[in-house]
């Protein structure tokens, strides 16, 4: 039942990869919460706070598209430091913002959405370089592993950041960029060895229609696409935590708010030995993104700080549930030489539905109320996933070929 650690063990470049990016992602979750609580600082508008959303969804589809594409003609190893590097310069710059007499809201959405495109480009490489430096039979517990790196990282990275931010903003958007330096230092002394992808005889555009027109073919893949974007739309309520925060005790309450969902993810995670038995992998990402939604309506009716974390950590339990079958499915059904444009379009899917949720619901909650804003969502996402059982037949049916005999 517990989870599977032996491809930390056996691969030595998958675990400088998976360190670099546990230590990255962790300062990427202080600057997750210090962003929209300085903006909700400086401005008071939660519609400013859904908004940030709008601005990183533009880069992020562009970016990931094009980053997706040049993942299979590019060195990844060498695509992934230029992007560690980046990011780096983008966390310094948010921290000297923050510094300044006057900090810019406009600076920081425009370095938001800067950091955004960056991501773009290094996610698709990431997810097509950990396809690469592991075999297939480990790819379940490559899942799980990922999994739990983000859980982890997003919960002490929020709590953290809540109580940085709380003080100083620039200082958090500090130690994100060390760990952007440590993430770097990490995947440099990676062996230089197999990094390169196949020879594309085609042009970037022509590799990108091939690898969408791939996608596009393969139910199962629609299927993880679909339901996620579906379940982030309607019930993605990150935009309303800062509101919230304030209201339930600051800069300490929104650490609390922003980790809470990643306690229930970690849960299952530790727990994820029992994951390469299932099969059945449509069906269990539909019915845990209905029972997100569901999560989401008893947050919406929480009516205290404690509570609401109950209800986030439920959600994010079911969400990992989601996101283990979605990442095994993508690692199963994908060539590599088609990895890192697919992975650019699981990124848009997995992140497309929270930037939207955002917008929605600072849009919304301003008109029809906090509470009715999410509970309406939530409720829309239940109706919305449990449909695709109906709507998308062959997803619902889908199982998985292979199971990992070694848990």
């Amino acid at each position: 039942m517990l989870i599977n650690l032996k491809p930390l063990v056996r691969h030595r470049e998958f675990r400088l990869l998976y360190f670099s990016q546990l230590i990255s992602f962790f300062g990427s979750m202080i600057t997750y919460v210090a962003i929209p609580y300085q903006v909700h600082q400086l401005t008071g508008s939660t519609f400013l706070v859904g908004l940030l959303g709008a601005v990183q969804l533009v880069p992020l589809v562009l970016c990931g598209l094009v980053g997706g594409t040049y993942a299979d003609r590019w060195n990844r190893r060498r695509l992934i430091l230029t992007c560690e590097v980046l990011l780096m310069a983008g966390a310094l710059a948010l921290a000297l913002n923050s510094w300044s007499s006057s900090p810019s809201v406009i600076l920081i959405f425009a370095i938001t959405g800067f950091m955004q495109g960056i991501n773009g480009f290094h996610r698709p490489s990431l997810e097509a370089l950990t396809q690469k430096v592991v075999p297939r039979s480990d790819f379940p517990a490559v899942a799980a592993l990922t999994s739990l790196r983000s859980t982890s990282g997003a919960i002490l990275g929020p709590a953290l950041g809540g109580l940085l931010v709380a003080h100083s903003a620039g200082f958090a958007y500090l130690i994100d960029m060390i760990t952007f330096l440590w993430a770097f230092a990490l995947v440099a002394w990676m062996r230089n060895t197999d990094f390169a992808p196949v020879a594309q005889e085609v042009s970037p555009v022509e590799s990108f229609k091939e690898g969408l027109q791939f996608a596009v073919k393969k139910p199962e893949l629609v299927g993880t696409y679909l339901v996620d974007i579906v379940a982030m739309t309607f019930a993605f309520p990150v935009a309303i935590y800062p509101e919230l925060a304030e209201k339930w005790g600051g800069g300490t309450a929104a650490g609390f708010l922003y980790s809470s969902m990643s306690v229930g993810s970690l849960g299952v995670a530790l727990l994820s030995g029992w994951a390469g038995r299932a099969r059945r992998h449509g069906r269990m990402v539909i019915l845990a993104a209905a029972l997100w939604g569901l999560f989401i309506i008893g947050f919406g009716f929480s009516s205290s700080l404690w509570m609401a974390v109950f209800f986030l950590a439920l959600a994010g339990a079911a969400d990992m549930v989601s996101g283990l079958y979605r990442s095994t499915v993508w690692n199963e059904v994908i060539p590599n030489d088609k990895r890192g444009r697919l992975a650019g379009v699981e990124m848009i899917s997995y992140m497309i539905g929270p930037l939207i949720g955002n917008l929605r619901i600072g849009l919304q909650a301003p008109l029809t109320g906090t509470r009715f804003a999410i509970v309406s969502g939530g409720a829309i996402c239940v109706v919305a996933c449990l449909s695709c059982i109906w709507l998308l037949p062959r997803f619902w049916s889908y199982r998985s070929a292979a199971v990992s005999s070694e848990l």
